[in-house]
């Protein structure tokens, strides 16, 4: 899912007819449903393995900045042991903040906290969400350690919740935290701009209430997303379907007066 943000301009320069998907919308969170692969990852014998990462990542878990291959939004990981219960990670791209991480589990070691703090747009975008334990880690692993079932968005703020969409019978925009499109239903990759992951998009129209986003980054199909309007126009429905992680999460969005 794109985590997004409000303080949000409609893209100038389209068609004036009004579209159902015109507007400010914010997710609802607890819409928010996510199946498929769970997330691995574990901290074992100083070092941190994500192995649901694609690629994956193995680096020490010391809490130095130490270079990764091939992620789209970071070239850099630093990981901490906080306590027996909990981790922090911080990814950088250039030497720039791209994400943080805060990972606690519950004493009962089922529930993964996570606090995240994304960088990558113009605000910071801040949650709480949990997981639920699929598996254990390997034996004398952190308690962190693990296969984590992604479940409920507690709480987020603003630039974590709000996009705005414009939409004609031929182009589509969406704009979210300092990153936009401007995508005529052409078939051809338009640029998202402000994207440090650099993500192409095209965009079909399949109906007067459905759109499909397809994203693309290094050459390859990284997201498919459906974006479906009610008739009356006070929500949509969002069906992304992440095929490099083997995940899916669906989740509404109100329109906001």
């Amino acid at each position: 899912m794109r985590i997004v943000t409000a303080a949000l301009m409609l893209v100038p320069g389209m068609a004036l007819a009004s579209s159902v998907f015109d507007g400010t919308w914010k997710v609802r969170p607890d819409s928010i449903k996510t199946t498929g692969k769970a997330n691995e990852f574990q901290v074992l014998d100083g070092t941190y393995t994500c192995s649901s990462c694609v690629p994956e990542i193995k680096v020490k878990a010391d809490g130095s900045d130490q270079k990764v291959e091939g992620q789209d939004y970071y070239d850099t990981v630093a990981v901490t042991v906080v306590s027996p219960s909990s981790i922090h990670i911080i990814d950088n791209k250039h030497g720039k903040r791209a994400f943080a991480v805060s990972y606690e589990v519950s004493t009962d070691g089922n529930t993964l906290t996570e606090k995240f703090e994304n960088y990558t747009g113009t605000q910071v975008a801040t949650g709480t969400l949990t997981e639920t334990r699929r598996a254990p880690g390997p034996p004398g692993s952190h308690r962190v350690s693990g296969f984590w079932q992604p479940d409920q968005l507690h709480e987020a703020n603003g630039a974590a919740l709000t996009y705005a969409y414009q939409a004609t019978n031929e182009q589509f925009a969406m704009h979210w935290n300092g990153q936009s499109y401007n995508a005529k239903f052409d078939g051809k990759q338009h640029p998202i701009h402000g994207d440090p992951g650099k993500t192409m998009v095209t965009v079909e129209r399949l109906d007067d209430h459905t759109v499909k986003e397809t994203d693309h980054r290094q050459g390859k199909v990284t997201d498919e997303i459906h974006l479906t309007a009610t008739r009356n126009g006070r929500s949509i429905q969002v069906t992304d379907n992440d095929v490099v992680h083997h995940q899916i999460t669906t989740y509404t969005l109100d329109k906001q007066e």
